[in-house]
């Protein structure tokens, strides 16, 4: 039922690699296969109940970033979203209908590479403390989600649990190697920056964004998801205002709901109302319609 939220996903006779917070990742032999559920984190903790369809909405928008950039950028992506399923998969169909992606196997880099073209989050934190975003400078006087002089390159530690840690790009230089830092910071950029261009004429901001990057036959690719609602900051830019937190496409109205209640962020999570589902829901549609072009 399109209804009822994907929670958790076995595929009897396939292998499963890894669960994360959203994607489970099953071995194919010489290929993987991703597949998004619709659960929901938030204050890393997820969610007991989870978004109906959230994870056609992530797939679907990877496949429509990848497939955008694909001439500049080499990817991971082995079928279109158009593509039937192959036969080993089929008796999967209906579990894995517009959530699922078959990808080259890659050795992912050990580092987040995060773009920030706004002023938010911990950056907006660290800012107003010292003047610097990850140990960059920055011009005085910026207010809470302005825009900065140019997207600047943030990598991040990787963790398994809780948050991820802010490095510095010779720290990131440190853990990947100099080459391979340098390449994945220059793919960064160019991709942030036709993807800002791209969905600013859509109406959304994206604030900012974590590309994960792998290397496969010797050769940068880009894995994983990429520029969704939940990799990334969405803003409405119809009411962007610098100075002020803007509301998002993607947690914002999870986030909000819980801040309202006397729960201390730790497991297990609160379920979520039928009227913040709901709203969620219609939110992460809006994003890929708006993208896109045209309703999921």
């Amino acid at each position: 039922m399109a209804n009822e939220p994907l929670l958790q996903l076995e595929l009897p006779g396939l292998k499963k690699v890894k669960s994360g917070k959203v994607r489970e990742v099953f071995d194919l032999g010489d290929r993987l296969l991703f597949v998004a559920t619709d659960r929901i984190s938030a204050f890393d903790c997820i969610m007991p109940n989870g978004i109906p369809r959230k994870g056609e909405v992530l797939t679907q928008i990877s496949h429509f970033w990848f497939e955008q950039t694909a001439s500049f950028q080499p990817n991971h992506l082995l079928a279109r979203s158009s593509d039937p399923l192959p036969p080993a998969l089929q008796p999967f169909a209906s579990q894995l209908q517009g959530r699922s992606m078959i990808v080259k196997k890659a050795q992912p880099l050990a580092i987040e590479c995060v773009v920030r073209g706004y002023l938010a989050g911990s950056g907006w934190k660290e800012y107003r403390q010292s003047g610097t975003v990850c140990g960059i400078k920055l011009p005085a006087g910026l207010q809470e989600s302005s825009p900065l002089p140019e997207p600047i390159f943030t990598p991040a530690t990787k963790a398994e649990t809780g948050h991820d840690e802010n490095i510095s790009f010779e720290q990131a230089a440190n853990i990947v190697g100099a080459g391979i830092a340098q390449a994945a910071r220059d793919a960064s950029l160019k991709i942030y920056k036709f993807a800002r261009d791209y969905a600013r004429m859509r109406g959304i901001i994206i604030a900012d964004t974590k590309f994960e990057f792998g290397i496969m036959d010797g050769q940068l690719i880009l894995i994983d998801e990429v520029l969704t609602p939940d990799s990334s900051r969405f803003w409405p830019a119809d009411v962007y205002a610098p100075g002020k937190g803007q509301p998002s496409f993607d947690k914002q109205f999870v986030r909000d709901y819980l801040e309202t209640l006397d729960w201390d962020k730790t497991p297990p999570a609160p379920p979520l109302p039928p009227e913040v589902v709901a709203k969620s829901q219609a939110k992460y549609l809006e994003a890929y319609e708006r993208l896109t072009g045209k309703p999921l």
